[in-house]
């Protein structure tokens, strides 16, 4: 299993922060960066710098010569398809081939109505979704391109350069839910999927077997990869952590029962309870977990998780 960082621009930070992390992550067991695709967190957040995660990303490949960096995930409506080919294999270029393409329908109708993009029902959304991402794989791959479906058309288009990574950087469909449309896009035309964020081993077991049946009917000789995104909070010892519970239920205004299950489908625990957890994961073939420490206190995480827990897997 292969190990990294989520990053939500939205939070706010400073590039130099980011910069910072992806040392610290490369030096503790992580091998890759991941950035989520947001404009803005809430319609109050006027104190919170959002740096675009493209260039976030760019600038980031310039000044770490070794850490991969993903996207969990980009956002399909907000740019074109043919457009959004051309500037993940322009990063993959700029990056020797170190980016992982993970893309979504998206959901943020706060960000939609604010920045002025139409907000289509899901279905619509999700099936853009799979035109899309047929685009994006006929862009890299071919000489030229003319694609006519219901929401998208491009007519002898030409693109290079093409991506460094053979046959091209992974492409991961992102959900937050796992539901039917979004597995059959995955499957049919994904080259992984990433679960994200509240995902027991028992729900994903379940996710998987059906996946797995529907990559199977697309395509019989090749496997999808599966990758897992987690709210993850490092404890030493059970009582700090229940401890942690009460607090944040509190401070959230969230019933303490209702907030424990809901840390219950995360990776919070001490080192024992994550390496169990992680080898329940490990058994369904999950290749990547995505961790997203508490906002501000990623590096200290990261440094204790590296010690504490990766040595045991």
């Amino acid at each position: 299993m292969k190990f990294g960082i989520q990053i939500e621009p939205q939070f706010g930070f400073e590039y130099n922060e980011v910069l910072d992390i992806s040392k610290v992550c490369l030096k503790n067991g992580f091998q890759s960066l991941w950035f989520s695709d947001h404009f803005m967190l809430d319609s109050n957040s006027t104190d919170k710098t959002l740096l675009d995660p493209w260039l976030l990303m760019t600038a980031l490949a310039r000044d770490n010569k070794e850490i991969r960096i993903g996207s969990l995930v980009f956002c399909n409506s907000y740019r074109n398809p043919a457009l959004h080919a051309k500037m993940a294999s322009t990063l993959d270029v700029l990056s020797n081939g170190r980016l992982e393409f993970g893309i979504g329908a998206g959901w943020k109708r706060i960000e939609y109505e604010a920045y002025g993009f139409d907000y289509p029902d899901d279905m619509t959304r999700i099936n853009q979704l799979a035109e899309a991402i047929q685009i994006i794989r006929k862009i890299w791959s071919e000489d030229r391109v003319t694609f006519h479906g219901r929401y998208y058309m491009i007519k002898e288009l030409i693109s290079y350069p093409k991506p460094i990574q053979s046959p091209h950087p992974t492409i991961w469909v992102g959900t937050m839910y796992g539901r039917k449309h979004m597995l059959e896009v995955a499957a049919k035309y994904g080259d992984g999927i990433n679960l994200a964020w509240s995902f027991s081993p028992a729900k994903l077991s379940k996710i998987f077997t059906h996946l797995d049946s529907l990559r199977r009917t697309y395509h019989p000789s090749n496997n999808i990869k599966k990758s897992v995104g987690f709210w993850t909070r490092f404890f030493r010892s059970q009582k700090e952590m229940e401890e942690a519970i009460i607090s944040e239920a509190k401070k959230r205004n969230i019933p303490l029962e209702s907030y424990r299950e809901r840390v219950s489908s995360s990776l919070w625990g001490t080192s024992d309870m994550i390496v169990d957890r992680l080898k329940e994961y490990e058994h369904l073939d999950v290749s990547h977990a995505i961790l997203m420490f508490p906002h501000k206190d990623e590096i200290d995480q990261a440094k204790i998780f590296g010690k504490e827990v990766l040595p045991s897997l």
